[in-house]
């Protein structure tokens, strides 16, 4: 089969109908009618020979044969997205998306100056489009392992095998306590792993539940997949849970809670930027990891000397 221009079309069509779960969720994204959508998606099947999806009163889903074009299909326009990234970087003209992954609630840490990164890229590349998704960390490493994300910025409890980590800063967690919980008047000198571990505790998802295991509980009274819901429990009084210093600081200055033993609870999380081995082939990336390299470097420089812009 040789694929011209409207197959083309009607195949990133598809991804979408694919990545959206459906013609009527595919709807805002495609901006066209489900009468429309539905006719480009017969013209693919008659044109591929191929039946892609089923759908109907038991709702959407992939055929075997919908699910191995959806895969193709993904890696020819990341192929040709490269394609055109190279083309045009050689025409001394830097364009192209950006896919940045994140985790959640960094803009209180005043160790990630990202501000600054951003403005530095926009004004080096402006006619980069940066796209920027907030996930847990196992999500971004396995969007950068598929190439779905070009860099992922955050604390990694596990690593995905075949990338590369450059070390970024440290940040400081403590484990916290509420205004109205029993242990908020208690001295720290008075607190133990013993005293500690017959309270409940908060387990987050996104660090693979570790924060049980200092106090040898086997399952946890509480799962949040975020820090706000970490926060929202210690805040009630009837939780405890393991918060960045940065983003506590507000709370804690303002007395609604504390942390509880920083010398014997307090941990650190590495935060790191992960990308596939030969992700500096492709110029904006580069240029943005040689931004926050330098970026962080003015804003910190480490003990062991200053980061490396290199990944």
């Amino acid at each position: 089969m040789h694929l011209d221009t409207t197959d083309l079309r009607l195949l990133r069509i598809f991804l979408t109908i694919a990545e959206s779960g459906g013609f009527a969720a595919a709807q805002g994204e495609l901006n066209l009618s489900l009468p429309t959508i539905s006719s480009h998606m017969a013209a693919l099947e008659s044109r591929l020979g191929l039946t892609l999806c089923r759908r109907g009163r038991g709702g959407f889903a992939l055929t075997a044969e919908g699910t191995a074009i959806y895969e193709e299909a993904r890696h020819l326009f990341l192929a040709l997205d490269r394609f055109e990234q190279r083309a045009r970087a050689l025409q001394n003209r830097m364009t192209g998306t950006l896919a940045l992954g994140m985790v959640d609630n960094t803009i209180s840490d005043p160790n990630l100056p990202l501000d600054r990164v951003f403005a530095r890229f926009a004004e080096a590349a402006p006619d980069v489009v940066l796209s920027i998704v907030t996930r847990p960390p196992s999500d971004l490493l396995r969007d950068v392992v598929s190439r779905q994300l070009h860099l992922a910025i955050g604390g990694f409890p596990r690593v995905a095998l075949g990338l590369t980590y450059s070390d970024l800063y440290t940040e400081q967690q403590n484990l916290y306590c509420g205004r109205n919980h029993p242990l908020f008047t208690i001295d720290d000198s008075a607190i133990s792993i013993e005293l500690v571990r017959q309270h409940r505790i908060v387990a987050r998802s996104y660090w693979g539940l570790r924060d049980m295991k200092l106090f040898a509980i086997a399952a946890p009274r509480a799962v949040v997949s975020d820090m706000e819901a970490t926060a929202r429990l210690v805040l009630s009084g009837a939780y405890l849970g393991y918060l960045p210093d940065h983003y506590a600081a507000p709370d804690t200055a303002t007395g609604r809670m504390r942390p509880l033993r920083p010398d014997l609870f307090g941990t650190k999380s590495r935060f790191q930027a992960a990308t596939v081995p030969n992700a500096r082939d492709e110029p904006m990336v580069a240029l943005f990891l040689d931004t926050l390299a330098e970026e962080m470097n003015a804003a910190k420089p480490t003990a062991d000397g200053p980061l490396r812009p290199a990944l």
